[in-house]
C-alpha cells in the first residue's frame, strides 16, 4: 500500500466505516487502464474489428474499453491518428453523463488536457459549439493539440479565468462541464506523488476554489441548461459542500438524477456533524473498492 497521509486515512475511516478495510486493500490491487474510442473517426464495430490488442468493454461507458498496461496503446499509430483517447475509466464517466446533443452550445470550463472536452466534442457530431477553457497556458496548449488530434472542428480553446468567461458569456451555454481542480484523493493509487502534493494543498484549499468556479459556471448556463460538476477526490468538503454552497447561492439551480449504474454510490447528506442539502443523495460517488476505476464524485445540475 502507498504511504498515505495519516490525516487522509483518519477521514476515510470516518467516511467509510465498516468498508474502510476493503478500501485499504484496494491500494494493493493494480490500477485499471482505459481508452475511449473517438466516434467522430471510427465506429465502435470497426474499432473492435481493427483493434491491435485485446479489449474488454467498460460496462458503464458506451465507447470505453479496458486494456492491459503492456499493450502500450500510446505507441500505436492509431493513437497518433486520434482514433482513441487514453483515459482512466472513472474519469470517462462525467462526460458520458452530461447529455450533450448535436447543436448544443457547450463549455468545458477546466478542460485540460482534454479528456472530457474531446468526449463532449465528439458527442456534438460537428454541430453546435464547444468552448474548451483552461486557466493554465501550458495545459491549454496540450488541450488544443488533443482537440486537433480528435478532429473537432466546431470548437475553440480559451485560456481565461472563469470569472472573465462569465462576464463574456452570461446565460449562454446549454451544457457546461466543471471538472474542478481538486486535492486528487481518488488518484493516490494511480499516482502516489499526488499524496505528497495533498499535504501542501488539501481539501480546504481546493474547496474555496471550487465554490468560486461553480458559481461562475452556473452564471453562464442558460435557463433550463445542464451543468455537470465532478472531482477525482473523496473529501465531502470538495464535493457535497460545494454542491450545497451552489444551491444556497444560486437557488434557481437543482440537482437532478443522472444515468445510473449499479456500481455507483449515493452522495452524502451529512458528514462529521456537517449537514448537506438533501438533494445531494442524487449525486454519485465512484469508490475504487467497489468498481474497476479510481475515486470520483459527480453531480448533474439544472
Amino acid at each position: 500500500m502507498a504511504d498515505l497521509p495519516v490525516r487522509f486515512l483518519d477521514t476515510m475511516k470516518k467516511l467509510l466505516g465498516e468498508e474502510y478495510e476493503a478500501f485499504l486493500r484496494g491500494y494493493d490491487r493494480r490500477r485499471d487502464f482505459g481508452l475511449r474510442v473517438n466516434t467522430l473517426k471510427v465506429t465502435l464495430e470497426e474499432f473492435e474489428r481493427i483493434a491491435p490488442f485485446p479489449l474488454k468493454k467498460i460496462p458503464w461507458i458506451p465507447n470505453g474499453y479496458f486494456y492491459e498496461e503492456g499493450d502500450a496503446p500510446a505507441r500505436h499509430p492509431f493513437y497518433a491518428a486520434g482514433l482513441y483517447y487514453l483515459q482512466e475509466p472513472s474519469a470517462m464517466t462525467p462526460a458520458s453523463r452530461l447529455p450533450v446533443q448535436p447543436g448544443d452550445r457547450v463549455l468545458d470550463l477546466c478542460a485540460a488536457p482534454g479528456g472530457k472536452a474531446t468526449a463532449l466534442g465528439a458527442a456534438l457530431q460537428g454541430q453546435g459549439l464547444l468552448v474548451a477553457n483552461d486557466i493554465n497556458t501550458a495545459r491549454a496548449r496540450a488541450l488544443l493539440r488533443n482537440m486537433e488530434l480528435f478532429g473537432i472542428a466546431n470548437a475553440f480553446v480559451t485560456n481565461e479565468a472563469p470569472y472573465i468567461l462569465a462576464e463574456r458569456f452570461p446565460c449562454y451555454f446549454d451544457k457546461i462541464m466543471v471538472d474542478a481542480p481538486c486535492s486528487g484523493e481518488g488518484m493516490f493509487r494511480k499516482n502516489p506523488a499526488v499524496a505528497e502534493a495533498w499535504l501542501e494543498k488539501g481539501p480546504e484549499y481546493f474547496s474555496q476554489l471550487q465554490r468560486e468556479i461553480i458559481l461562475h459556471g452556473a452564471d453562464m448556463l442558460r435557463p433550463g441548461g445542464l451543468m455537470f460538476y465532478s472531482t477525482c477526490t473523496f473529501s465531502p468538503a470538495e464535493n457535497e459542500r460545494t454542491i450545497t454552497h451552489l444551491l444556497r447561492e444560486r437557488p434557481e439551480m437543482e440537482v437532478v438524477p443522472m444515468e445510473d449504474y449499479e456500481g455507483f454510490s449515493e452522495g452524502l447528506t451529512s458528514f462529521d456533524g456537517e449537514a448537506f442539502d438533501e438533494s445531494c443523495r442524487l449525486c454519485r460517488r465512484i469508490w475504487p473498492h467497489k468498481m474497476d476505476g479510481e475515486g470520483h464524485f459527480m453531480a448533474l445540475l439544472r
